[in-house]
This record gives C-alpha cells, structure tokens and sequence, in this order.
C-alpha cells in the first residue's frame, strides 16, 4: 500500500481558481481519471481528475478555496507502491505540477463565451461545426480593483466570477447578503442588490448607470414584476450556466463598446470550386477542407494589412499585437467552446484545415484546456447552417472587431452584358468605433471580400 498526493494539475494561467464542487469523500474509492473536485476561475470552470485509482485517506480542500497549479487536493492510497510524493512531503498551492498522467482537465464552459451559433459559411455539410461567440471572458481584460473587505474585516464568501461580476456593476460584495449555504453570495444575490439599488434611486450600485459625460444617472426603471401565471399557464426553467456565466460579460461588452458594423457581399464561387477540388484530390492523405480554414486565412492576411483591427484598447492606449489568433467556436454537449489557431498568418491550409478540424474534435470529447482558448486576437461568428443575411455580432473584449459570416447563396449578378449565377456570401463585420472609423472598416471588409474572390492574393 502506498500513500500518495494527488495535486492540481497544469490548468493553463489560471490561478486561485474557487473549489466550487467536491464531488469525493474521505473513505470513498476512486478510479484513476475520476473527477475528485469542480473548479471555476472568471474563464471557466473545469473537473480536476485523479491521476490514478485507489481510496481517499483525506481532502486537504474545503468548498470556497482557492487553489492553483500544485494544490494539495487529497491524500490518496493505492494497492500498488509506484513512486509519488510522500505524504508527508510540505505542499503549497505554488508546488510542482503533477505529471501529465494527471489527465486532462475538462474545459466544461467558457464564460464568454457564446450566444450565437456558429457553423462554417460552406454549403459544404460535412464541414465540421463551428461557432463563433459574441462574446467571452477574456484573460487580459482589464478590470476595477477588487472589492475591500467588509467593515467588520470579513472577506465576503464568493467565487471569481461573481467577484468579477460585482466590480464590473461597481457593487461592494461586503454589503451583498449571501444566500448559498455558509453565505456564499451568487450573481442571483448581485442581481438582487442592484434592483433593490435601483429601486431606491441610488445611482451608486450600477456602473452602467453613470455612463454620461456629466456623470448623471439613467433613472433606470426598475425591472417590472409579472405574474405571468395570471395570464395562461407556465412553466419555469433555469438558465444553463453557460448562459448565467455569459450574461454579465454580453451586457459590458454591448453597454461598454460603441458597436458600428459594415457589411460586404463576397463572390466565393471559384473559392468553393477549388475547395471541392483540394478535398477530392486530398480525400485519402490530407485532412479535409472548410470554408473556415479559407476564412481564417483570409482574416489573418487582412489583420497583417490592417494592423488596428489585432489590436486592444488599455486606456488611453492601443495595444498593437505582434501575433494573430483567431477564434472560432465549436458545439459540444457542455456547450459552446472557442478554440483558438494561434499564429494562424503563418500557417498554410492544410495545417489550418487539420488544426481546426483537430481542435473541434478536441472540444467534442470534452479535452478543452484553458489554454486552448486563450489569447485570441480576433473572432469569426457564423449562422452559416441556420441562414440569415446579415447580422451584429457582439466584440469579444478586450478584441475590437468581429467577423460574422451568414449562409452563401446563388445570386444573380451582372458581367456587363449578362446575368452571372455567383455564389455570394454575406460578410458582417463589427467594429469598436473608439479604436476604428468607418472608412477602415470598409477598407478591411472589401480587402477581405476581395481575397475570397480571388485567393491567390493570399499569397503575396
């Protein structure tokens, strides 16, 4: 019988990340890569599972921690004596990672993750799905300084998110009645200080009520209160978490970014001809080819020519990034995740094409790491699959644009002397009007068309 530690595992940058699930027991016999705890940090929540099986002596953790990288979750006995740190080894939320025979930590959410559905604007249906958010919580996004303490010097029981959730509304967590078991308090318990707030006129608890130049509040209503089953029957559901994690982060970027966006039309018909052809020619030796790898190429050449469009706004300053990655979305049972092709100007189509489909495939069997959806630059959001024509995606920040791509369709247009049938798809790109004016976003919307028409200047 041995005696070993098992520890959190490589979560990508995430740090002091809340326990806020502890799904064993002491006593209770695990397998190896049985989920032990839930975590969730401001980008996502995730399962940490046991680096091999055996009986829990001994949870080191309690629900509300914060842990890290090298935490000491659990002291574990195992039938066999492989080598593993003592028992009686000192450990530290800063210790050494577990091997990668830890397993991998499921990515189960992003929080800013999604709203709208996105699917490859190909015509082609065997083009893997991919969807594109509105938005996301991003990893560098700037935020107020974190709430002090209560007045009696009480740390105020909440997770990262709903931590973030109040400062982004200007809300003390100290003065917030928790309503979770121990007093944790929820983003319900937020939501419920800031109508109260409101309701009594007070102007302090929202931010989003002092947004005039004059520092003057909107004397919001407050929200109406319906007995809807006064009216016909009803029935109550609870919104999924993605939706309850989301939704903060949709409304600051909608109220926060002046969102401007310009719409072009692009001729894809010899692009879609040379898509079917390099998939007939590759169908045994090379991965297969979507209308999203043309896409994310296409943007990645334009980002290169319109460098403010890669970039983000820090105060007074534009932060112009050396790199592009950009993200794309795919559908999974836990629900929306966006990966993330980093360094995608320096990648040929193949390796887009097999990045993209790999990525996706990642996503569908719940192997997302964080890092996986880090650090993009850039997003594309298409209702390609559902139809439309045009549409107003919301900014991923701290991102300044995003592309959205609605379904193609066969058009008739006019050569001169003739109506042409042209396959046509619909470009819809929206922009942060602090960063960037109309007449470039025209330029780098038309640039982008003008690729997709003819991708050989992709090359130059």
């Amino acid at each position: 019988m041995a005696l070993i530690e098992l520890k959190v595992p490589d979560i990508g940058d995430v740090a002091d990340a809340a326990v806020i699930e502890i799904l064993v027991k002491a006593g209770d016999t695990v397998k190896a890569e049985q989920s032990l705890i839930t975590l969730e940090s401001d980008k996502a929540s995730m399962e940490v599972p046991a680096a091999q099986g055996g009986v829990i002596k001994e949870l080191k953790i309690k629900l509300g921690d914060k842990v890290s990288e090298g935490a000491l979750i659990a002291l574990l006995e195992t039938a066999d004596a492989a080598p593993s740190p003592s028992a009686d080894a000192p450990s530290s939320a800063s210790g050494a990672a577990e091997p990668e025979s830890a397993g991998v930590v499921q990515a189960k959410t992003q929080a800013a993750e999604l709203v709208e559905p996105v699917v490859s604007g190909s015509p082609d249906p065997a083009a893997p799905a991919a969807e594109a958010p509105a938005s996301r919580i991003p990893p560098t996004a700037a935020l107020p300084p974190a709430e002090p303490p209560a007045k009696d010097g009480h740390v105020p029981h909440a997770s990262p998110s709903v931590r973030r959730f109040a400062r982004e509304l200007g809300v003390p967590l100290g003065s917030v009645q928790g309503s979770a078991p121990k007093g944790r308090i929820t983003h319900a318990d937020v939501q419920a200080f800031v109508k109260a707030a409101l309701a009594k006129g007070s102007g302090t608890a929202s931010a989003s009520a002092d947004l005039t130049a004059g520092g003057d509040s909107l004397n919001l209503l407050p929200w109406p209160k319906v007995d809807f089953a006064k009216y016909g029957p009803i029935e109550r559901q609870p919104l999924s978490r993605i939706k309850k994690l989301s939704g903060a982060n949709l409304h600051r970027n909608w109220v926060r970014i002046p969102h401007v966006t310009n719409n072009e039309e692009a001729d894809i018909t010899e692009l879609e001809a040379l898509r079917v052809k390099l998939n007939e020619e590759h169908a045994k030796t090379g991965p297969k080819f979507t209308m999203l790898a043309f896409l994310i190429k296409a943007c990645a050449v334009a980002l290169r020519k319109f460098p403010q469009f890669n970039a983000s706004l820090d105060g007074d300053d534009l932060v112009l990034k050396q790199y592009v990655h950009i993200g794309f979305a795919a559908d999974t049972p836990n629900g929306l995740v966006v990966p993330v092709i980093r360094d995608a100007d320096t990648k040929g189509l193949s390796q887009l094409a097999a990045e993209t489909a790999a990525l996706a495939l990642k996503a569908r069997e719940g192997k997302l790491s964080p890092a996986d959806m880090q650090g993009g630059t850039f997003s594309i959001s298409s209702l390609g699959g559902f139809g439309g024509t045009t549409f107003t995606p919301i900014i991923n920040a701290p991102e300044v644009a995003i592309l959205g791509v609605c379904r193609a369709a066969m058009k008739p247009v006019w050569n001169g002397e003739s109506f042409d049938p042209r396959l046509i798809i619909p470009l819809s790109l929206s922009y942060d009007h602090r960063v960037i004016d109309g007449a470039s976003a025209a330029r780098f919307n038309a640039f982008l068309a003008t690729l997709l028409a003819d991708f050989r200047r992709a090359l130059l």
